[in-house]
């Protein structure tokens, strides 16, 4: 567990390049000693908590001194007893408990200087000062001196900033940290967007524990050979950690009985054959038996399970409560039809459902995507086949978008077919689905007549 704490900061910081979540305020890590003991600075300032702020790192009346991060890499930051006690039940124990040892000099060196003085800066100043590359590693810090309303501040951060790049990583912590809602957070991320997830460079920065959970995961929306093709990702980057050479052998030998999780005769047999099949990390038996059970009518026993997964259910908003045609209504030119929406819960848009031809079965090229304050998040160019009849007909995007709430997005879509195809009508402001609310207004980039009366893209496909 030392070994995995010392890494957090570097593990935080690989899955947020080129982010802007960043800190509020930088803290200092220079003690202060600006303050002349003679000067009536006191009267500056009328409240206690900026009486208390001055003290922060400075070594004016300092009883106590840390010496805070690992060999080589230490900093000294001066301490007040009492005001230590007063924020941390440990820091209490430590200077006026039954235990207490009088001590002039602390070594600390498991905690990084950064995160240690972002603690006190909480306890001296009450401020909280967060950044993308030390808030795992401040929380792992706000857990040792059990100061709750740190902790839980920083767990807020790492929800806020939870995505698919860094959603493994923060698994594999949330768990080390005993934070189940964040856990929980991460499963969803990582179930909605597997894909992605497993392909982000976090994922091979996990330790062999949260490696088995996710292979073992039965809600996971990928494709099989995306699971292989991250675990074999995952051991070449385990080598390195264990000084080994990256060869097949090392590979498989660090993936272990890990590699039966993954569902390899689940597959594509195409896949199979120009993937897994050609890897090596597979024995010649296992290989033959996978191919056997592809093909034979007598299926050999494998030690790889062959149930596929159950992947994520979609669930479907409708926005109309009827829909209708009309002999010159609805053309689209090239024209597009828009919508705005939000929600009060965190999902993922998958895709649409569209109506198609009114006029008997048709085919129609479509260009939909999905903006966030004039922003393009996702966009597909699209066919799809409509029977004449008033369903929808989903159309998907390449991977599953993350849609905060309480935020406006745009859904657009661009249709080009020769027939006229249905519409919705009596369209509602407000839709209830399961556990989620959507909110809809009107947007200005739709220029074909779309709105929340009527008009298109009567569906939004997501996950919950």
């Amino acid at each position: 567990n030392k070994a995995k704490l010392a890494k957090l900061p570097n593990l935080y910081e690989q899955n947020h390049k080129n982010t802007n979540s960043g800190s509020i305020t930088a803290v200092s890590t220079k003690p202060r000693s600006d303050f002349n003991t003679c000067c009536s600075w006191q009267g500056l300032y009328p409240t206690i908590r900026e009486r208390n702020s001055v003290m922060f790192n400075n070594e004016m009346m300092a009883d106590v001194h840390f010496v805070v991060g690992p060999p080589g890499g230490t900093q000294r930051v001066p301490g007040h007893k009492y005001v230590l006690a007063v924020g941390s039940s440990v820091f209490h124990a430590m200077f006026y408990g039954e235990l207490a040892e009088d001590q002039d000099e602390i070594r600390i060196p498991d905690v990084e200087p950064p995160s240690f003085l972002a603690m006190l800066k909480y306890i001296y100043c009450d401020e909280i000062d967060l950044c993308a590359d030390t808030v795992l590693a401040t929380l792992y810090a706000a857990k040792k001196y059990i100061v709750p309303h740190l902790a839980r501040a920083c767990v807020n951060f790492l929800e806020t900033s939870l995505s698919a790049k860094n959603a493994c990583v923060l698994l594999s912590q949330s768990c080390l940290f005993e934070e189940p809602d964040l856990t929980q957070r991460c499963w969803e991320v990582i179930d909605a967007q597997a894909e992605l997830a497993l392909r982000s460079e976090g994922f091979c920065d996990i330790d062999a524990q949260t490696l088995e959970s996710i292979l073992r995961r039965e809600t996971l929306n990928a494709k099989e050979m995306v699971v292989f093709e991250a675990a074999l990702s995952w051991a070449e980057a385990e080598c390195q950690r264990q000084e080994l050479p990256p060869t097949i052998e090392n590979k498989r030998l660090v993936l272990g009985k890990a590699i039966y999780l993954i569902r390899v005769p689940t597959m594509a047999l195409e896949d199979f054959a120009n993937g897994a099949a050609q890897s090596g990390v597979l024995t010649l038996n296992e290989t033959n038996d996978i191919f056997l059970w592809y093909t034979a009518a007598k299926k050999p026993d494998l030690l790889f399970c062959t149930k596929p997964r159950k992947g994520l259910s979609s669930q479907r908003c409708h926005r109309f409560q009827s829909c209708a045609y009309r002999s010159n209504q609805w053309r689209y030119r090239g024209r597009c039809d828009s919508i705005q929406f939000a929600v009060d819960k965190r999902v993922f848009i998958a895709g649409f459902g569209l109506y198609g031809s009114s006029c008997g079965s048709a085919e129609y090229s479509a260009k939909i995507e999905l903006k966030r304050q004039g922003v393009p998040m996702a966009q597909r160019i699209i066919k799809y086949f409509s029977d004449g009849s008033s369903n929808t007909f989903p159309v998907w995007f390449e991977y599953p978008v993350q849609i905060e709430p309480d935020t406006f997005y745009t859904a657009s879509v661009v249709l080009d077919g020769n027939e006229l195809s249905y519409f919705g009508q009596e369209g509602m402001t407000e839709v209830q689905c399961g556990k989620v609310t959507f909110q809809f207004q009107c947007s200005s980039d739709s220029t074909n007549g779309t709105g929340v009366q009527g008009g298109q893209i009567p569906e939004l496909i997501f996950y919950a």
